[in-house]
Formats: C-alpha cells, sequence, structure tokens
C-alpha cells in the first residue's frame, strides 16, 4: 500500500465519524474518544480471507497490549477486499471466532459497517440501514470496560437504536447524501498501487508468463 493511499481511507473515514457518528450523534459515547485521539485506523491492505484474518489476530492482541489511554478502540478499515456485504457479514462471524479463540470474549467485541450494510427484513437502500453505512468495509474492536462505562452515564443506551431510526427516517435519503460520506479508493486502484500486486496490470504479467512458458 501507499501511505497516500492509507491517508485517503482514514480522511474517508474520520468524515464519516464527524458528520454521521458524531454529527448525528448515532452513537454518543463516540465523541469524547474521538476528541482525546484515541480511536486507532488499522488500513489493512489483505487481499485474500487469510491475509484478513491474520490481521484481525494482530489487531485484537495489540488493543490488549496497548494502554486504554493510548488506544480505546480500533477501526479496522479494508479498502481492497467485501465489496459485497454478504461476505463481509461472515467475514465478521469469522472475525467473532477468533476473538473466542484468543480468550478475548468478556474483554473484547467486535461490531461491524459496510458502505451497503442492510439489516434482516429490511430493503438495501432503506435509510434505517445507515445506522451501520460507512465509506468502507470496517470492524470496529471496542473494550468491554468502555460499553460498560457507556451505559453507566447514558442510562437509555437502550433507547438508541429505535432513536437513531427515527432520526434517518426524517433526515431521508436525500439528507445522508448531503454528508458527502463516499468511498473515493477502490479495490482495484488499491491492487494497483500496492508495491507487490501492483507491478504490472494483471494481463501483461500473465502475458509475460506465458510468454516465458513458451520458450521455457
Amino acid at each position: 500500500m501507499t501511505t497516500e493511499l492509507a491517508a485517503t481511507v482514514v480522511a474517508d473515514v474520520r468524515h464519516w465519524l464527524e458528520q454521521a457518528v458524531i454529527g448525528l450523534n448515532l452513537c454518543p459515547f463516540a465523541k469524547a474518544t474521538y476528541v482525546k485521539e484515541q480511536v486507532h485506523y488499522a488500513v489493512c491492505g489483505a487481499q485474500t480471507e487469510d491475509e484478513a484474518l491474520q490481521a484481525v489476530h494482530d489487531e485484537l492482541i495489540a488493543l490488549m497490549e496497548t494502554p486504554m489511554e493510548e488506544r480505546e478502540t480500533t477501526l479496522m478499515i479494508f479498502p481492497a477486499m467485501f465489496d459485497d456485504f454478504l461476505y463481509f457479514n461472515d467475514f465478521a462471524g469469522a472475525a467473532d471466532d477468533i476473538l473466542a479463540d484468543l480468550g478475548l470474549e468478556g474483554e473484547l467485541q467486535i461490531a461491524y459497517f459496510h458502505p451497503r450494510f442492510q439489516f434482516d427484513g429490511t430493503e438495501p437502500e432503506e435509510i434505517s440501514n445507515a445506522t451501520n453505512w460507512a465509506p468502507y468495509p470496517i470492524l470496529h474492536l471496542l473494550r468491554e470496560e468502555s460499553i460498560d462505562r457507556a451505559v453507566e452515564t447514558y442510562p437509555e443506551v437502550d433507547d438508541i437504536p429505535d432513536r437513531n431510526i427515527e432520526l434517518l427516517e426524517h433526515l431521508g435519503v436525500e439528507g445522508w447524501n448531503k454528508l458527502g460520506i463516499v468511498t473515493r479508493v477502490s479495490a482495484d486502484e488499491w491492487v494497483k498501487q500496492c508495491p507487490v500486486h501492483g507491478q504490472a496490470p494483471a494481463d501483461d504479467a500473465q502475458d509475460k508468463q506465458e510468454g516465458e512458458d513458451h520458450h521455457g
């Protein structure tokens, strides 16, 4: 990956946090952590599921090993994979399995967001899904301690989902679009600029290999 590409991805995610998650108060607990710069943005350049799962493993351990005052939460961002929401939904389940295998249940939780997130029983474009829409596929690694603390300071926590749906329905899809939450880095662009995979277009690489096989 290139530093410039990763910076663009993080900027898109920060814009989403500022405009939607914090700006619309979809998560009343997010602002304090964001303002204190305790959010870790892990831009994952994985291009296979195995690579992505290894990254999840590593980031879970890193979050546990980092003091809470330095890193309260982690956003794992996947700009090169999981364009299909159902595939990402399955991947999130596999990430939960890793958390359990590490013995971190009760310590950490994983939530997830996606540009085409869709709750059961809804249509793809229903605005109620926007509570979990994001510019890229994202796994949110949370500390249970943070959740417990948030619940103590916000006693109406159970009312948040209904409040968010009411707010979003009032906002509408048009209002949501005005927030400017977009995906500016495509998977193809990511692969093209990857130092490992972006050395040559796929067709050129295949032609080169066929030529070597023919002359060999």
